[in-house]
């Protein structure tokens, strides 16, 4: 890791022993953008369509650093912001204008977006993102995509979390973590690291985690409202997911399907879908999982969620997707039944040519 002094473990393998301090480039690249933002200006927050943990927990960390350079923030997101994060607008008084859309934005002096690397993702908020006097300010971790948006980034693809980097921010920034701050970063990093579980789960991050603790934040406290407060319907979403499971032992396949109507037979959301997916990939076996979610109107969604060598991104990135190494998804347009079949055919030959 840039900027932390190393020594040689016994198995040859690089010790880090100074897990606090900011990489250089990430730290040049947070000077640069900090620069742009001065005291009394107004700034927008945005992340991707069906935010998550990281995307909502990057914006209300964001927005509580900025008030410590008396900048006012809010968000505005393509899509509602989702009830299991309510906590972090509620505990940090951030103010959501997202059903202003656009022209909540026309009133920002800049507009900051997080977690994205495509200005797509922004949804129908990307022709009036594309469409600023000055473009967007951003922070994220993911791999480029084919239009990023605006021009200066802090952007670190080794970044366990978009969530990691708002931390540095606070820490160039020299601000104290208050408690509400460190548990919106700490939801990023819980939730994009799947509880810590991940292939992105680096010393790093456990470093970070253990700083955030110290901030505040209680970990019991975290899980129970993450991973222990769903909705009745989630358990019945689960259960009637389950019920497609699909395996290709010959290729370490696993799937499921989500119906279209599903959703609204057990009065759940999209975000009650996230973790559905991990079904699949923990059987014994499995390289690659997917979860095909018929959107109707001729459109399905697809996650891909890959273990060991599989990348799911150049898989995803083949049907226009994107994402990560290890998470990634794709907007296909077809039936449940011919998305299904073209996905799983791809797959196939992709995991074929690395066997």
């Amino acid at each position: 890791m840039t900027g932390a002094a190393a020594s040689i473990s016994p198995f040859g393998s690089p010790v880090i022993t100074d897990l606090f301090s900011v990489p250089p480039g990430r730290r040049a690249d947070i000077e640069r953008l900090l620069a742009e933002l001065t005291p009394g200006q107004t700034v927008a927050l945005s992340t991707h369509i069906n935010s998550d943990g990281d995307g909502c927990g990057s914006e209300a960390a964001m927005a509580g650093l900025l008030a410590h350079r008396d900048i006012q923030a809010f968000i505005v997101n393509p899509t509602p912001w989702p009830a299991m994060f309510r906590y972090l607008l509620t505990e940090g008084g951030i103010e959501d204008r997202s059903a202003q859309g656009a022209k909540a934005l026309a009133k920002a002096d800049r507009l900051i977006v997080l977690d994205i690397s495509d200005v797509k993702r922004l949804g129908n908020l990307a022709d009036a993102v594309r469409a600023l006097p000055k473009p967007p300010l951003v922070i994220d971790h993911h791999l480029p995509g084919d239009e990023p948006p605006g021009t200066l980034h802090v952007t670190d693809t080794t970044a366990c979390a978009t969530g990691e980097l708002i931390y540095d921010v606070s820490q160039v920034m020299g601000a104290t973590l208050t408690p509400a701050v460190a548990t919106a970063i700490y939801t990023a990093m819980l939730t994009d690291t799947g509880g810590f579980r991940f292939a992105n789960t680096s010393p790093r991050c456990h470093a970070v985690a253990a700083a955030l603790l110290q901030a505040g934040v209680d970990p019991e406290v975290m899980y129970q409202r993450i991973y222990a407060s769903v909705p009745r319907g989630r358990i019945a979403l689960i259960r009637d997911a389950l019920e497609t499971l699909g395996v290709d032992e010959a290729y370490g396949l696993a799937w499921v399907d989500v119906h279209n109507g599903l959703l609204d037979r057990h009065n759940v959301t999209a975000e009650d879908l996230d973790g559905v997916a991990e079904y699949p990939r923990s059987i014994e076996g499995t390289r690659l999982a997917l979860l095909f979610r018929d959107l109707g109107h001729g459109k399905v969604k697809v996650s891909f969620r890959s273990v060991g060598d599989v990348d799911s991104n150049a898989l995803a990135r083949q049907f226009g997707g994107g994402g990560h190494a290890r998470a990634s998804g794709a907007l296909i347009a077809g039936t449940l039944d011919e998305v299904r079949t073209r996905v799983l055919d791809q797959a196939r030959a992709f995991i074929g040519r690395r066997s």
